[in-house]
């Protein structure tokens, strides 16, 4: 008879490993996947985090490798593999639908697991390696930030460019910022850094703003914001930390030199959750349609961290997402 596990959480970043300690600490049996040589998520990316409860000025590495030594220290079992797809099961662990098929899919499988919850439907996780039947699931993959593919980009990630004002604001108050994009983030991510720092930049390529009016006025009524229209980044340079970006006027054709100390992109987030599509509905970003219970629309599977809907994606609260889930996996596998 194959294993049969309670809980099988994909994903180790912060919500991951969050479910992982609850799930330890509620003595289901665990196993979390992840495709990642090292846990952690994209707090392993972040140079300090200061906005973490008790922990002020916390290296991301350090952080992300004390969440993955509680998980162990708890006995919470790991798996390097990377999850391809989620089935729905019968008791016996055949699939009841074997044809991958969109959103018909979903709703067939939707179906099947509320017609049989009490002879406990299974979840087979498909890795590229081998698969997996669990009772319950907890997805959380996350999100990644879209680049902007500017030269020094990615050598100096953490080192003054920033995808996350809330999170590394705090860092460069009283100093010169810019900011890159055009919709809401951007502006509410301008106006946030406003209020710290010296000088604020935000760049755009075109010549309106595509966020909301209400946010618009804002922005422009602060004094110590400028706008660079119709412009984009072209490199980002310094030694060991952003020191200024090269930038061009595509109207224009003008180059210019912008000195700065740091630069935050918010040009978009893309949830990891192309490999679930299909299964549990999502909205018209990708993002897995879940609330702080973390249920989506198949019954035992949830959704934690940045891959699901929500307002706020920081550390803190997906470490809750992870709690959260847990809570709602027990409460489902009580029914069985």
């Amino acid at each position: 008879m194959e294993q049969i596990y309670d809980l099988i959480i994909v994903g180790s970043g912060p919500a991951g490993l969050g479910a992982a300690i609850y799930a330890q600490r509620a003595e289901l049996k665990t196993l979390v996947i992840e495709k990642e040589m090292v846990s952690g998520g994209q707090v392993l990316t972040t140079y300090e985090v200061d906005n973490y409860a008790g922990l002020p000025g916390m290296n991301g590495f350090d952080l992300g490798m004390k969440f993955r030594e509680h998980a162990d220290k708890l006995g919470a079992e790991f798996k390097e593999d990377t999850v391809l797809r989620i089935e729905v099961c019968g008791e016996g662990g055949e699939t009841l639908d074997a044809q991958r098929g969109g959103a018909e899919r979903g709703g067939e499988l939707l179906q099947a697991a509320e017609a049989m919850p009490e002879s406990g439907v299974l979840k087979r996780i498909v890795c590229e390696n081998t698969s997996y039947l669990t009772k319950t699931v907890i997805i959380a993959t996350g999100a990644h930030h879209r680049k902007l593919g500017a030269a020094g980009e990615e050598r100096l990630t953490g080192m003054g460019v920033s995808y996350c004002a809330t999170c590394d604001g705090a860092f460069f108050k009283n100093k010169t910022t810019a900011v890159v994009g055009g919709g809401d983030v951007a502006i509410e991510d301008a106006i946030f850094l406003s209020r710290l720092c010296k000088k604020v930049y935000l760049i755009h390529r075109r010549d309106e703003l595509r966020g909301a009016k209400s946010l618009q006025s804002r922005l422009l009524s602060m004094e110590n914001v400028e706008v660079c229209w119709d412009t984009v980044v072209e490199s980002i340079d310094g030694g060991d930390q952003v020191e200024s970006l090269k930038l061009k006027n595509k109207k224009t054709g003008e180059d210019q030199t912008l000195p700065v100390d740091g630069i935050f992109i918010a040009v978009g987030i893309s949830p990891n959750s192309e490999a679930f599509k299909g299964l549990v509905e999502m909205d018209a970003g990708g993002y897995i349609l879940a609330g702080e219970d973390g249920k989506t629309s198949v019954p035992g599977v949830f959704a934690a961290g940045d891959v699901r809907t929500k307002k706020l994606r920081q550390i803190v609260t997906a470490v809750a997402d992870g709690a959260n889930c847990v809570t709602s996996a027990e409460q489902y596998l009580s029914l069985f």
